[in-house]
This record gives C-alpha cells, structure tokens and sequence, in this order.
C-alpha cells in the first residue's frame, strides 16, 4: 500500500502500509498505514478499498535535522483520512514512547472528540503493553486480553 516518509518528498527511504485480507472477512480490509504521512497516493486507499479496521501510525514524528518535516500523521490529519476511508474501527498506534513523537493520546482524543459522531465513535484504544487479542466481527471490533476482559 502507498506510504511517504513526508508530504513533500520522500526523505527517509522506502516506507509500505498493508491491506490484509482473508477468507470470510465481510465488512472490509484490515488496513495498517505504516509510517506515512497524508497524501495524494494515501487518498486513494480510499478510491481503492473497503476498510473494517484501520491501524494508524500516528504521532506526527519530527525530528530536529529536518525541522517541520514530519513522518507520520497528524491527528487531523486522521480524522481527514478517516472521512475518505470510513473505516468502522480506527486504532491509532506508534504515537508515543520516543521523543520524536509530537502528538500523543492527548492530542489524538481531542481531534476526534472535535470530529463528526462518525468518526469519534470509530475510535478504540489499545491498552499499552498488553497483549490483545483482536476479533474483527459485526458490529465493529471487539477486544480482550488473555483474561478475556474489556
């Protein structure tokens, strides 16, 4: 799937985002981002595919050598993307642990809280350094841990 490291040119190498899709899946593909940014070639996965869930790298990653470059979205930028690719679960992921990340949960809640009820009711997270298992099921994504809990 298209990914770019930045919006205007791509400066830290190849990146890739994944599509996966298999057998009895209903409602769509199980999309990851990978460490992009928004642009034209990202747009299309909308054009493109059918997406259930959403994994987005987010944190709008920055790094002093290239100032305001950035290397992954922003949360507005999510939500701008959410509105194209109308995922039914969106997980945002890679926001946060490095000081390279700019944007953490903080910043990502209140953009989708800003956003339209379909988009904010699409939002899940991810408890951090636990393992969970993820079933992508109707009406939308169900998550536990090895307890069986959430």
């Amino acid at each position: 799937m298209p990914a770019r490291s930045s919006a205007s040119r791509p400066v830290a190498g190849d990146v890739i985002g994944f599509a996966i899709q298999w057998e009895g899946q209903d409602h769509g593909v199980l999309w990851i981002s990978g460490d992009t940014v928004l642009y034209d070639g990202v747009r299309a996965v909308a054009r493109r595919l059918k997406i259930d869930t959403a994994l987005m790298h987010l944190g709008a990653v920055r790094f002093p050598v290239t100032g305001a470059v950035h290397y992954t979205m922003t949360a507005k930028e999510a939500v701008q993307l959410c509105r194209l690719i109308k995922p039914r679960t969106v997980i945002p992921i890679h926001y946060e642990g490095w000081k390279h990340f700019h944007e953490g949960r903080r910043e990502i809640e209140q953009e989708f809280a800003a956003a339209e009820d379909s988009i904010r009711s699409q939002l899940r997270w991810l408890p951090l350094g636990v393992p969970v298992d993820l079933e992508v099921s109707q009406p939308g994504l169900f998550m536990r841990d090895s307890e069986g809990s959430f």
